[in-house]
């Protein structure tokens, strides 16, 4: 006879289910915590670092560029081994500045703190810890812009100035979910950039900084530097010599309280944020820069082949018309759009004309543009061409096109409803460019 199972005896098969569920729910449970794992850090630093830290929205960033004015602003101080340096170098350009200062730092030297007031500077909070956002506790993120702003202005007061800390900029201008919350909860606005030095870098050299900010400069720049830690190295000698750059350019350097215009970031400035990146992405695969290497010119050349159509040009003088061929060495010109879009029509003349001398300069300067038989542009505002001195032809169907609908979509990024006018190419000679941009002309 077959002996019946024990009752306590475990049926294989029973005992492989069993453990195949138990191994199924332990997989669920990993899962479900890799996903929320996820969407905390999405939530924590992922969005905070795609709104905030490179967006910046809501935030203080810069200023119209329709005018010559910077804001510069130093972090990290003060300390008595650089600090004075740096304002002795402002007071002697007769520029202000906004110091973002360490609570300790300015609670240890309040006559630093006394003598930017006195000499009109602005100073407004950076922080308790000079910590990367993303490496603080939830709760040090959040308390930092709070108690680094009361503690700064304690030492307003203490030494009799009553203005106020309205500003915050965290350290590495770096944001987490708590941070913002922290600001939000303290009364604060965010203070970030639009030109960063660079001071801090490794290798980084005065000489350097100062090429760097004359490349980069533009209009309406809110320029970080430091006037405390490594960066303090490079930025205190250099100093002098980039507020002089700035004055040879005709550009004020003035604090972010008297930087006209100057606003928060909203929603509708991210098309133009973003068409911004898409120019400089193009520009870097297409070898296209600046008009004399200078970002605030409001024309970008690069070396190209002329697209066609094959055309005969009158030209400026009797008999100097050029036959060009598509396929042939050519300058193509292309707008910087958001400057463009600020200035309107009648300054950009003005601004344009002075910048064509810059191409000029470049089709002699640059290797890759010495063969150029002519400057041409293929856009939407024919008529400013035309008024400094550019020929127009028309395009091929196709060609007009596809150009009228990118200008279209330009024009809604920076604002502008009005449907684009018909592009046509407006092109000149290589000599007869040079006849009214080039030096002496």
């Amino acid at each position: 006879m077959t002996a019946p199972l024990n009752r306590g005896t475990l049926n294989p098969g029973t005992l492989n289910r069993s453990s195949l569920n138990r191994a199924a729910l332990r997989g669920r449970t990993l899962r479900g915590a890799a996903a929320l794992g996820v969407t905390a850090g999405l939530l924590v630093i992922g969005g905070p670092f795609l709104l905030w830290q490179r967006a910046n929205l809501g935030l203080l960033r810069a200023g119209p560029q329709t005018r010559r004015v910077v804001s510069l602003t130093f972090d990290d101080g003060p300390d008595p081994r650089s600090t004075p340096a740096v304002l002795d170098a402002l007071q002697a350009a007769g520029a202000q500045a906004t110091f973002f200062v360490l609570a300790a730092q300015a609670e240890a030297h309040p006559d630093l703190i006394a003598r930017m007031l006195r000499e009109g500077h602005e100073v407004q909070a950076h922080a308790v810890k000079h910590r990367h956002a993303w490496l603080r506790t939830p709760w040090g993120a959040y308390r930092d812009p709070g108690e680094a702003a009361r503690r700064v202005q304690s030492v307003l007061r203490g030494v009799g100035s009553d203005q106020a800390v309205t500003l915050h900029r965290p350290p590495h201008g770096a944001y987490s979910l708590f941070t913002w919350l922290g600001q939000r909860a303290a009364g604060l606005t965010g203070a970030h950039w639009s030109l960063e030095g660079r001071d801090w870098r490794d290798g980084q050299t005065p000489g350097g900084l100062r090429a760097h900010l004359r490349r980069a400069l533009h209009p309406g720049a809110v320029i970080v530097l430091h006037d405390a830690g490594p960066g303090a190295r490079v930025t205190a000698p250099a100093l002098p010599g980039v507020l002089a750059d700035l004055k040879e350019r005709g550009y004020a350097a003035t604090s972010l309280a008297r930087l006209q215009g100057l606003r928060r970031v909203r929603r509708a400035d991210l098309p133009a944020r973003a068409m911004g990146t898409l120019d400089r992405l193009l520009d870097r695969a297409t070898r296209t820069e600046p008009a004399g290497n200078l970002s605030d010119s409001i024309l970008r050349v690069s070396p190209t082949r002329f697209p066609g159509p094959d055309l005969t040009l009158r030209g400026l003088t009797p008999g100097g018309g050029l036959h060009l061929r598509a396929g042939v060495p050519a300058a193509e010109y292309h707008a910087n759009n958001a400057l463009m879009s600020q200035l309107g029509p009648i300054r950009t003349v003005r601004v344009a004309r002075q910048d064509f001398r810059r191409v000029a300069a470049d089709l002699q300067r640059r290797p890759e543009l010495r063969d150029a038989q002519a400057v041409y542009c293929q856009s939407a505002v024919t008529p400013i061409l035309e008024r400094l001195g550019f020929e127009t032809h028309d395009l091929p169907p196709a060609r007009k096109r596809r150009l009228r609908v990118w200008a279209n979509v330009l024009r809604r990024a920076y604002g502008t409803r009005a449907p684009a006018q018909e592009p046509k190419l407006s092109v000149l000679s290589r000599e007869d460019f040079l006849r009214l941009y080039g030096e002496g002309s």
